[in-house]
């Protein structure tokens, strides 16, 4: 029977093959330390979970929520852009709540594309910024993921040579996987383009709260127009470690705001009530628990970083993000990072995502999530350092390995 036209669009799902060995080892008893997922392990601060057992003895809040998000809400998001960015929110019209950063990511893609619309993506990138396009019917042209003048350069490429020219231009800083970071100078540039060629551009601002120096990560929005073209994409998970609560936001220009809410008006109900009143909560709430989860975040990279890389595996460390993108050894280069993530799996017990998952560009790398506690993540780096000590002898009739170290 032949596969349905949207399916056939989408690639085999990479990280489910991780995800079935990883299955199998633990049920074989082995111990796993799983660093694949970016899912948060932090507890969700306790004056937010106390105001969700609050609200949720109230059996009004059981009935149907608003799919755009609570009044309230939508204020509270607005207040955290006003003080965190300097950035001026109208709650109604330039605030809509969505189930995380992901479904309002695939949702505005539903509302924006048409069919061979292009879409400028980076690679590698998180999948649902290519795939929620791809799904829609749009195609991806691929762009640098690092902020340069090669990104650049591909963006006035893109332009001459796309038919029919790019729609959207898609950004994720701090980034997944590649945790680059931007500033306001390069967004100050990618705003005078797309108003330019009268381009929309999607920002991904997950991580604008998980950094490690003294510069906190900007928004695009703070650049001067950038409203006029720019919708940008926050989300909870990361910020008050709520990943299960599914909550998150895309704030700006109206016009794109309008369209996601009428597609979501259609699709959806909005998040449960008492989550989206202890959402309010946590943003109105003190952010002394957001500086804690930073500092747990720093601690983990730099165990990370140190310990991985005594064990022979050097991990630059990321300047923000829950994530390091590390390039696989070299001697293991030849083989790709999906087989070298199933080598880590079986001879390691460590499971991370391999760099493919995120893109052809991403395939020299790994993405290492600081998932785990520091104990777990030295562990992980004593079974590595005797896994790639053992390598040469245990693998040398099973994969190529290089003779460069």
């Amino acid at each position: 029977m032949e596969e349905f036209h949207k399916i056939k669009r989408l690639p085999p799902y990479v990280f489910e093959q991780v995800n079935r060995l990883k299955a199998k080892a633990r049920a074989n008893g082995a111990d796993i330390i799983d660093l694949g997922m970016g899912n948060p392990d932090l507890p969700t601060p306790q004056h937010i979970v106390d105001k969700l057992t609050e609200v949720v003895q109230d059996p009004r809040t059981h009935r149907y929520s608003a799919s755009k998000g609570i009044q309230g809400l939508r204020k509270a998001q607005a207040a955290y852009y006003g003080r965190r960015f300097g950035v001026k929110l109208d709650p109604d019209t330039q605030v809509i709540a969505t189930l995380g950063s992901k479904e309002g990511f695939a949702n505005m893609a539903q509302a924006i594309s048409a069919p061979g619309d292009v879409i400028l993506s980076p690679n590698p990138s998180y999948p649902i910024h290519t795939f929620g396009f791809l799904m829609a019917g749009a195609s991806i042209r691929n762009i640098p993921a690092e902020p340069g003048p090669q990104f650049f350069d591909a963006l006035e490429r893109a332009v001459i040579h796309s038919v029919p020219r790019p729609i959207a231009i898609i950004l994720c800083y701090p980034a997944n996987p590649t945790a680059y970071c931007a500033d306001l100078d390069f967004y100050k540039d990618v705003v005078a383009f797309a108003r330019k060629h009268n381009i929309f551009i999607l920002s991904d601002l997950a991580y604008s709260e998980i950094y490690f120096g003294s510069t906190p990560p900007p928004s695009v929005l703070q650049v001067p127009g950038a409203m006029d073209v720019t919708v940008e994409f926050t989300s909870l998970s990361k910020t008050f470690s709520m990943p299960g609560w599914r909550m998150g936001f895309a704030v700006g220009n109206e016009r794109l705001v309008a369209a996601l809410s009428r597609v979501k008006s259609y699709l959806d109900y909005g998040a449960f009530t008492p989550i989206q009143v202890a959402a309010t909560a946590a943003l109105n709430g003190p952010s002394d628990c957001i500086d804690q989860t930073r500092a747990v975040y720093k601690k983990r990279r730099d165990v990370v970083v140190d310990s991985f890389g005594r064990a022979g595996w050097t991990v630059p460390a990321p300047e923000a993000s829950m994530f390091c993108w590390a390039p696989i050894p070299d001697r293991f280069k030849g083989i790709g990072s999906l087989e070298y993530s199933k080598l880590l799996l079986e001879h390691a017990e460590v499971a991370v995502a391999p760099g493919i998952g995120f893109g052809e560009h991403g395939d020299e790398y790994v993405r290492i999530g600081l998932v785990e506690n520091e104990q777990r993540l030295r562990q992980a780096a004593r079974n590595i350092r005797r896994f790639l000590e053992s390598a040469d002898q245990k693998l040398h009739n099973v994969v190529p390995l290089s003779t460069t170290r």
